[in-house]
C-alpha cells in the first residue's frame, strides 16, 4: 500500500461527494478553518468504544446503533434530543434485561447531516435542480438558491454537532441515565401504548431488584454503572473533505484520530476497495463500519476487512448488513462463512431499514415495521445458524410522535396516516413505540439461544 495521509484519498475517485460547489475556494477556506476547530470527540474516547465493540465481537456484549436518517437544522432542538435519547435508553434497558448482556450504545448523531442520493437531480414540474443531499450540503426547499451546494453549511454542521454532544454528555453522565429514572424515559404519547405497559412491567421488576440491591449496599452512589452510562457518536463518513479537517494526531499515540465521530461507516455507495472512502478510513484508528448489500461476493468482503483492518483488531471493524427481508437468507449465509472461516475479527451488525424501503401510490417513501422485523429475526438466525454472534442492530429512529413507518403492533400507522406527522428530510424513521417493540424482538431472540451462544462460538 501506498503511504497514507489524512488526504491520500484525494488522488483517487469518489462518489456521491458533490463536485459541483460555485466556488472551490471557498470551499477549501472552509476546510481550512474546520481544521483551527476544536474536536468534536477525543481519542481516548474512541479506543473505549472500540474496546467496547471488541467485546460485542466476542459475543460478549450488543451494539443498539440509532437515530435519525439525516440530522436538520429546522428541527434541531434540546427537547428533541432528549426524547430520541431516551427511546435508546429504553431500548437499551429492554436488551440488556432481556438478553442478559451490556448493550454498547452508539448515535447516529452530531455530524449525520449528508446522505448519498439515488440521483444527483431532481425534476418536478419540468424543473431540474441538484437532488438534497443534507443539511450540511444543500437546502431542501425546491429551488435554485437552497440547492446550490454552499460550504458555509459545513461550518453551522459543525456548531450543532458540538452542541448536541454536549447535551448528550450532560444527558449520560449528569444523572439522567441513572437507573432509578428508568420509569421517567417514557414518552408522554407513548404512556398508554403495549409496548410501553411492556415496558412499564419490566421496570418494575428492575426497581424491586434495584432496592434489594440498595438494601445490601449496593447503590447508584456506590455504583457509577448505574448512575450513568457511555454514549457514542457515528456517522456515515461521506464529506472526505470535512474529515480530513477534522483528523488529527493523538498526541498520546502519535496516531490519526477523525475527531467528528467515535465510529464512521462507509456506505453501500462507497464502499468500493480502490476508491477515496476506503482509502480515508484505512488510515484512521476509529471503529468503522461497512455498509454491505447483496452485491458483494464473499472474496471481495474479505479484502475489504483486510484493507481497512491489516492487524485483524477485535473492535475496529463493524459490517452491517442491509438485504430487505426477503434476501437475507440467500445472500449472507456466505459471507458469514467466509468471515467465520478466515479467523477475521468483526461485529455483524443489522440495518433493516434500507433494503425495505417502498413508495405508496400517494407518492410517501416509507417502510412496513413487520419486513423490518422479519429481517432482523432473519439476520439474526442465520447468524446463530453460522455460529456467529448476531451482535447489532443499526437503524433510523426519533423519539418524536411520527407517522412514517407502517405497521407497528401498538399505534399501528396504516397508509392514510402517512402525512398526518410525516416529518423525515429523507428516509422514515420508526417512532418511539415501533422502535421499542424491535429492542423486544430482538432481547426475545437473543434470549432464546443465550444458553448455547458461547458453547457454538468455542466451536
Amino acid at each position: 500500500m501506498t503511504k497514507w495521509t489524512p488526504s491520500s484519498w484525494r488522488s483517487l475517485p469518489s462518489k456521491h461527494i458533490p463536485d459541483d460547489y460555485p466556488d472551490s475556494n471557498k470551499l477549501a477556506e472552509v476546510e481550512t478553518a474546520l481544521k483551527g476547530h476544536p474536536p468534536l470527540v477525543f481519542a481516548g474516547e474512541a479506543r473505549r468504544l472500540k474496546s467496547r465493540l471488541a467485546d460485542v465481537a466476542n459475543g460478549k456484549a450488543f451494539l443498539l446503533q440509532g437515530g435519525d436518517c439525516a440530522e436538520s437544522f429546522k428541527e434541531f432542538h434540546p427537547d428533541n434530543l432528549r426524547d430520541m435519547f431516551r427511546v435508546m435508553m429504553q431500548m437499551a434497558v429492554v436488551l440488556t434485561y432481556g438478553a442478559g448482556k451490556p448493550v454498547v450504545k452508539v448515535g447516529r448523531i452530531a455530524g449525520q447531516f449528508g446522505k448519498p442520493r439515488s440521483s444527483p437531480v431532481e425534476e418536478r414540474n419540468g424543473i431540474i435542480l441538484p437532488s438534497y443531499r443534507g443539511d450540511n450540503i444543500n437546502g431542501m426547499a425546491f429551488d435554485e438558491k437552497s440547492r446550490t451546494p454552499n460550504p458555509k453549511r459545513l461550518l453551522k454542521a459543525y456548531g450543532q454537532s458540538a452542541a448536541t454532544l454536549n447535551l448528550l454528555r450532560a444527558f449520560s453522565t449528569g444523572g439522567y441515565a441513572n437507573l432509578r429514572n428508568i420509569h421517567k424515559w417514557t414518552l408522554g404519547f407513548a404512556s398508554q401504548s403495549k409496548q410501553t405497559n411492556r415496558y412499564k412491567v419490566l421496570c418494575d421488576k428492575i426497581s424491586e431488584a434495584m432496592d434489594f440491591m440498595e438494601a445490601c449496599g449496593v447503590t447508584p452512589e456506590s455504583t457509577p454503572q448505574m448512575a450513568a452510562t457511555d454514549y457514542y457518536t457515528s456517522h456515515e463518513g461521506l464529506l472526505l473533505g470535512y474529515e480530513e479537517a477534522m483528523t488529527r494526531i493523538d498526541s498520546t499515540t502519535g496516531r490519526w484520530y477523525d475527531t467528528s465521530a467515535h465510529m464512521l461507516w462507509i456506505g453501500n455507495r462507497t464502499r468500493q476497495l480502490d476508491h477515496a472512502h476506503v482509502e480515508f478510513m484505512r488510515g484512521i484508528e476509529n471503529p468503522v463500519a461497512i455498509k454491505i448489500g447483496e452485491d458483494l461476493e464473499a472474496d471481495d468482503l474479505i479484502k475489504l476487512i483486510d484493507k481497512l483492518n491489516p492487524e485483524n483488531e477485535a473492535g475496529k471493524i463493524t459490517l452491517i448488513a442491509r438485504y430487505g427481508h426477503t434476501k437475507v437468507k440467500k445472500h449472507l449465509p456466505e459471507l458469514a462463512r467466509a468471515v467465520k472461516t478466515s479467523g477475521r475479527h468483526v461485529v455483524w451488525s443489522c440495518d433493516p431499514m434500507h433494503g425495505n424501503t417502498i413508495k405508496t401510490a400517494t407518492g410517501y417513501k416509507t417502510r412496513p415495521v413487520d419486513n423490518i422485523l422479519s429481517e432482523v429475526k432473519s439476520f439474526m438466525q442465520v447468524l446463530h445458524s453460522e455460529n456467529c454472534w448476531p451482535g447489532g442492530v443499526h437503524f433510523e429512529m426519533t423519539g418524536q410522535n411520527v407517522t412514517e413507518c407502517l405497521g407497528g403492533s401498538a399505534r399501528v400507522v396504516r397508509e392514510e396516516d402517512l402525512s398526518s406527522r410525516y416529518h423525515t428530510h429523507c428516509d422514515p424513521r420508526l417512532n418511539a413505540d415501533q422502535a421499542l417493540e424491535l429492542a423486544f424482538l430482538i432481547a426475545e431472540e437473543l434470549g432464546s439461544y443465550k444458553k448455547d451462544s458461547v458453547t457454538k462460538l468455542a466451536v
